[in-house]
C-alpha cells in the first residue's frame, strides 16, 4: 500500500540541479494525490520562475517519476509541472506510458 510519508521521503531525494537543494525544502511540490486502491500517484509541482531552464525542469520531472514509480504498490505516476513556459511539452513527454 502506498503511504504519503514514503512519497514525501522519495521527493526529498529530488534535488534542483542548479541550486543543489531538494524540491521539498524549496516548497516546490504543490500537491500529492494518492489513489491507494488503484496504485495511482499524481505529483504537481512548480518552479520559482516560469523560465527555469527546460533541461532542469525535465530532469526534475523525470526524477520525480522514477523515484515514485519504485515505491511498493505504485502502478502509475503522473507528474504535472505548472506555471512554466514549457509545462505543456514537458508534461506530455514525461507522462508518456512507461511500464514500471
Amino acid at each position: 500500500m502506498i503511504d504519503r510519508k514514503q512519497v514525501i521521503k522519495e521527493l526529498n531525494k529530488v534535488v534542483d540541479p542548479e541550486i543543489g537543494i531538494p524540491i521539498t525544502d524549496m516548497e516546490l511540490v504543490d500537491e500529492i494525490k494518492i489513489d491507494k486502491e488503484k496504485g495511482d500517484v499524481t505529483i504537481q509541482f512548480h518552479f520559482t520562475t516560469p523560465n527555469c531552464p527546460p533541461v532542469f525542469a525535465f530532469k526534475i520531472a523525470l526524477d520525480i517519476r522514477h523515484l515514485i514509480s519504485q515505491l511498493s504498490g505504485v502502478k502509475t505516476v503522473k507528474v504535472l509541472l505548472k506555471d512554466h513556459v514549457m509545462a505543456e511539452q514537458i508534461n506530455k513527454e514525461i507522462n508518456k506510458s512507461i511500464d514500471f
